[in-house]
């Protein structure tokens, strides 16, 4: 039979083959993972292994197979081989083996299967993160250069990269900590959450050119290089490419270039391939990149850095939805190794770990404490000079700094106007056309709207009929204006998401940016204008604090020492923690709130989405699986609709069931997928698709 299931509850571990392949003269069994959306086919199917194929044929290698019907193919891996029993039942044969190079790793293998059943996903789409697609032309030649230094070394002890000594605690020194926080660090299995010193450093990154990196990077690279300089891979995780090239610059002044395996997403697809066949060669590496760089096949892995865990560049967007957090955790308990959390400002999900113990706190020594000036705890701060967008005190700090050079003015929007109202009545102004709402885009252009693009000409308000238009947001575009005008004859520098720019020299310059597209200022910025304050505090989301907290400390993290860092509007608790630079407080207090509520992290929750019939038919299907003692730790919100005639329900349960809420909402899923569904329409061949989407971990259930 084609595609037979393996055996349910079969452990498949690559490489698990307890005999040679040449010994089994009864044949072979390959246990193949597919590359499939759908989620029946999660599972190891039984191909044999014809003869000539056999040589090839290895765990981890890409693989063709046949389906059960109308002749199709499908992609996958092979996890593991057997001996074939025969007469035990008819298999089809593998059709090819892609490639003989075994790219699926046995600890990516298994890090992708526990991640997928802990997320209640496939493990085909983590592998799919994990393993870029195939470039024959690149592969050839990684071959050919790997059989060159085989011949090369023919003689050689091949253990004697093994034999290395594995990293010593205080081998190496970390910039702004204390010899013992380096030693705890060093200690195999550490996992620690380091809270990052808020300065700028000039590192000499290739030749006599000289670079400003953060002090985050270097002391990520300096941990990096003692890892590596002990035999051992190092993982570094960051949310964009801004981060990495200051991770690759510390790097480089440290003398590691040569180490570094870069793994992001704006490399070329063969570029990619080719270093991810680098991270693969059984060498020590230091593989930085985005978050899927945490699945890199590297070989002894001695230690996993995250930086920024907050950011939601960090929170992968495609199912299962695994976030890089998650992922570095599991990994190191899978493999041992060293972990750290690296940031300015701690999210709630790490502050939980630290107060339940798993994560060891590191702090700077000497602690640096900026400069922060929040203008809401000023004598009258309602006073009109006081209350403005720009208030009287950021004016004065900014002013003072241009004599001396750069300053960072941090806005909450990118645009122009990205929000329009109505001149006379104050309600948002609103597509004649479509209903959306408008905005300019740049200065002198006529209003649209943001949806459907139509202009706004002989535009009337549906409340007041009114035909003029005021402001009711202002973005980085008009804010630009406005302090070219207020300080005219300085440079004015704009950097959002559609007008990058990564650096900018020691020369006076305005820099407006948005929240994440700050550049890098050569010595750092003489003064930090942080706007819009109570409007990035207004979103509705559960992360609102700490991520606007975030936020703020790695724009003040840009500044020069003792420079002001001006946060308006906004004071309280956050704007203490700013002034202290322990951010820690506001986790510890967002962490206590959220226990008692019940929303994450204190518990671990499930988002199920679809038709209102499904979706109740699967709430009450989940409370018959699960046992009196599961359902006690359990509660449900909702349904309520989503807008687009879908309803969505929570599941709320504690970190203890939740392997089997996993387990049950899976099986949930599986089954609504293979119910038969009629057809719609008399003579049509259409079938509505499956309409049940079960997403763990989402915490902006808000949004």
């Amino acid at each position: 039979m084609p595609g037979t299931p393996a055996v349910p509850g079969a452990l498949a571990v690559p490489g698990a083959l307890a005999v040679p392949v040449e010994t089994m003269s009864s044949g072979v069994v390959a246990r193949v993972m597919l590359e499939s959306p759908l989620p029946q086919l999660d599972r190891l199917f039984d191909y044999l292994v014809p003869p000539a194929l056999v040589p090839d044929a290895r765990p981890g290698v890409r693989v063709k197979v046949p389906l059960r019907s109308a002749g199709r193919t499908a992609r996958g891996y092979i996890i593991e081989l057997a001996a074939h029993v025969p007469g035990e039942r008819a298999l089809s044969e593998l059709d090819e083996v892609v490639s003989s190079l075994p790219v699926l790793t046995p600890e990516v293998w298994v890090l992708a299967r526990r991640l997928a059943d802990r997320a209640a996903g496939s493990a085909c789409d983590i592998v799919r993160l994990a393993i870029p697609p195939r470039f024959v032309r690149v592969e050839k030649a990684f071959v050919a250069r790997q059989a060159a230094a085989a011949a090369t070394a023919a003689g050689a002890d091949s253990d004697s990269n093994a034999a290395r000594p594995r990293h010593a605690p205080g081998a190496f020194a970390l910039t702004g900590y204390s010899a013992s926080d380096g030693a705890h660090l060093a200690e195999p299995g550490a996992r620690s959450a380091i809270d990052a010193v808020a300065t700028v450093t000039a590192v000499r990154a290739s030749g006599d050119q000289m670079h400003t990196v953060g002090h985050w990077a270097l002391t990520i690279a300096e941990l990096a290089v003692g890892v590596h300089r002990a035999g051992e891979s190092v993982i570094v995780a960051v949310p964009d490419y801004r981060d990495q090239l200051q991770v690759e610059q510390a790097l480089e002044s440290l003398g590691a270039g040569d180490t570094i395996v870069r793994l992001d997403a704006r490399q070329a697809r063969g570029e990619r391939y080719a270093n991810f066949l680098t991270a693969l060669d059984g060498s020590p590496h230091i593989v930085v990149g985005n978050r899927s760089t945490v699945y890199a096949p590297v070989s002894r892995l001695g230690q996993i850095i995250v930086w920024d865990e907050g950011d939601s560049l960090q929170s992968e967007p495609h199912a299962p939805y695994v976030h890089v957090r998650d992922a570095a955790l599991v990994r190191q308990e899978q493999s041992g190794c060293r972990l750290a959390f690296v940031s300015h400002s701690r999210s709630t999900d790490i502050e939980r770990l630290v107060e339940l113990g798993f994560l060891h706190p590191v702090f700077p020594t000497p602690r640096h404490l900026p400069r922060v000036l929040p203008t809401a705890e000023q004598d009258d701060a309602d006073a009109p000079q006081n209350a403005a967008r720009i208030p009287t005190a950021a004016w004065q700090a900014a002013r003072r700094a241009l004599e001396q050079g750069p300053v960072l003015v941090l806005v909450a929007r990118p645009g122009y106007a990205p929000v329009l109202a109505c001149q006379s009545c104050g309600h948002p102004a609103a597509c004649t056309v479509c209903g959306g709402p408008l905005h300019v885009h740049r200065a002198g252009e006529r209003p649209s709207c943001t949806l459907c693009g139509a202009i706004a000409a002989n535009w009337s308000c549906s409340h007041c009929h009114g035909t003029t238009f005021r402001f009711a947001s202002v973005g980085a575009g008009r804010t630009a204006d406005e302090l070219g005008r207020a300080f005219p004859g300085t440079r004015v520098i704009v950097s959002d998401g559609e007008r990058p720019v990564l650096t900018v020299d020691a020369k006076p310059a305005l820099v407006v940016a948005t929240r994440g597209a700050e550049p890098v200022a050569e010595g750092g910025y003489r003064a930090v204008l942080l706007l819009d304050g109570p409007r990035m505090l207004a979103r509705e989301s559960l992360r609102v604090a700490e991520d606007c907290l975030r936020w703020w400390s790695n724009a003040i993290a840009l500044s020069a020492p003792r420079a002001p860092n001006v946060l308006v509007g906004v004071g309280g608790e956050l704007a203490k923690a700013l002034v202290t630079w322990q951010q820690e407080t506001v986790a510890s207090a967002e962490l206590a709130d959220r226990r008692a509520l019940r929303f994450p992290p204190a518990v671990r929750l499930a988002t199920v989405t679809g038709a209102a019939d499904t979706v109740a038919g699967a709430l009450a299907e989940l409370q018959k699986l699960v046992t009196e003692a599961e359902w006690a730790k359990m509660d449900t919100l909702g349904p309520v609709p989503t807008g687009d005639g879908m309803v969505r329900a929570i599941v709320r349960f504690d970190y203890a069931i939740g392997a089997s809420v996993a387990r049950h909402l899976r099986a949930l899923v599986v089954k609504n997928a293979t119910t038969r569904r009629g057809k719609t329409g008399s003579g049509s061949g259409f079938r509505p698709p499956p309409t049940l989407r079960v997403r763990l971990d989402d915490s902006e259930i808000m949004e």
